[in-house]
């Protein structure tokens, strides 16, 4: 009966969520918001982003960054605003995000920022009509680490991107951030919890993430987001790599992934070398 439940409920929450759509995307509407996320971003979160001169100025590109701040994630935020303003809003720009964000009423508007469900048909759709799109492999499971690991690349050893981007043809442009993993006090993922409720069967979760956090002090499971203490938040763009060029004409996804690994935790450790205390930056 209860795994009855479970499948019934996987299957709504799964018909409910929307398709990839190219003309969601509102550039009038990016361009009218962007002062006031820029000034949000400027002085709540100390934004410095740099090196977006190695994303290829044309084209579609797989941007491939990792995760940090629980479900109010302040990275996805800042660099959506430095994508926007370097390269002009004209140019289609899209973030995928888990299934369940894009159910929520009020997170409507992500919808026009460019925000699309995370799948690989909607990855490929978006990236076969030319659009840059940001991907976050280590998902749920990264975005909800312990704080003590917030510099820290953790994919989980998921290689679906690198398969995507090989079948497209397109580069992946690493994306290092950090600082969002200290807009809160991240406790445990809580993966046995989430397991014990079938969170994984029914909604794609496979953590239930304990952490502490304003405004409700014992935040569990982070399902109404939270109030992100203003971190300095520091992100990086390393240089594009054509897997073909530098690994053969069929790369092993698990030497790539073993590459993208080592590079972007060796960039993630210098900037965590450079940050003087947490928060401050």
């Amino acid at each position: 009966m209860i795994g009855e439940l479970r499948t019934a409920l996987a299957e709504q929450v799964k018909q409910r969520v929307p398709e990839a759509d190219l003309h969601e995307r509102d550039p009038d509407f990016i361009r009218d918001s962007l002062p006031g996320m820029w000034l949000l971003a400027s002085f709540y979160f100390r934004a410095d982003v740099s090196g977006m001169e190695n994303v290829p100025e044309s084209g579609p590109v797989l941007l491939v960054g990792n995760h940090s701040g629980g479900n109010m994630a302040p990275d996805a935020f800042v660099f959506g605003l430095a994508f926007n303003t370097y390269f002009g809003v004209e140019r289609a720009f899209h973030q995928l995000a888990h299934n369940l964000v894009m159910l929520v009423p009020w997170l409507g508007f992500l919808r026009k920022l460019g925000t699309v469900a995370a799948s690989h048909e909607n990855a490929r759709k978006l990236l076969r009509g030319g659009a840059a799109v940001l991907v976050y492999p280590g998902g749920d499971y990264e975005v909800h680490r312990p704080t003590w690991d917030s510099a820290k690349v953790d994919f989980g050893g998921r290689t679906g991107f690198i398969k995507l981007a090989l079948d497209e043809g397109v580069p992946i442009v690493p994306v290092v951030s950090l600082g969002g993993q200290e807009t809160a006090l991240f406790l445990s993922r809580g993966e046995r919890l989430a397991r014990l409720l079938g969170l994984d069967r029914m909604f794609r979760l496979k953590v239930l993430p304990i952490s502490l956090a304003l405004p409700w002090g014992l935040n569990i499971g982070d399902f109404l987001g939270h109030l992100p203490l203003p971190s300095k938040i520091t992100i990086r763009v390393l240089k594009p790599l054509d897997m073909r060029r530098r690994f053969g004409p069929q790369p092993d996804p698990e030497r790539v992934y073993r590459h993208l690994m080592r590079i972007m935790q060796r960039e993630l450790d210098a900037l965590a070398a450079e940050r003087t205390l947490p928060l401050v930056g």
